[in-house]
């Protein structure tokens, strides 16, 4: 089985030949040179290959991109507000290596016990939530400059020290 995972989602369309405008969380300017698929759920866990004829630069976390056979506004209209999805050899490439979202798969150790896989990273001002599951309840782990101790890369860990009863919140 193939793993995706999601980069952003198309937030608006383009001019009046089909463009669309992508919102990503890819942690550095791209424009995704090299690749030919990102992937629209079409329905619950259904994903449908776009094939892409032209992406550009439009700025750090937006891209203009042109989808194969997508070529009024019109029909660009029906993508907006879709999640966009990359098969996860793809993300690798094109994710910035200090972006949050290059955390997902890795695992969550406080004091030395592994609490679980990141799932899902959510980016917000101040801090970086993990959606991991704990126990088989969903539970959101802040990662900021106050919990966390490490980051190690190869191992795909990040060490924390969680504050006293947080992970009690989700069990």
């Amino acid at each position: 089985m193939t793993n995706y995972i999601s980069i952003g989602k198309l937030v608006a369309t383009f001019g009046v030949g089909g463009e669309l405008v992508l919102r990503h969380e890819l942690g550095k300017k791209t424009a995704l040179k090299g690749l030919e698929t990102l992937f629209l759920e079409d329905k619950k866990e259904e994903m449908l290959p776009y094939f892409i004829e032209a992406a550009r630069v439009k700025s750090d976390q937006e891209i203009y991109i042109k989808l194969e056979n997508v070529h009024s506004k019109e029909a660009a209209q029906k993508l907006v507000q879709k999640q966009v999805w990359l098969e996860e050899e793809a993300f690798h490439q094109h994710a910035g290596k200090s972006a949050p979202i290059s955390l997902l798969g890795f695992h969550i150790i406080d004091n030395g016990n592994d609490i679980g896989e990141i799932l899902e990273v959510i980016e917000q001002p101040h801090q970086v939530l993990c959606r991991i599951d704990l126990d088989g309840k969903e539970a959101l782990i802040p990662i900021h400059q106050d919990t966390l101790q490490k980051i190690d890369k190869k191992k795909k860990q990040i060490q924390v020290e969680l504050p006293d009863g947080l992970l009690d919140i989700f069990r």
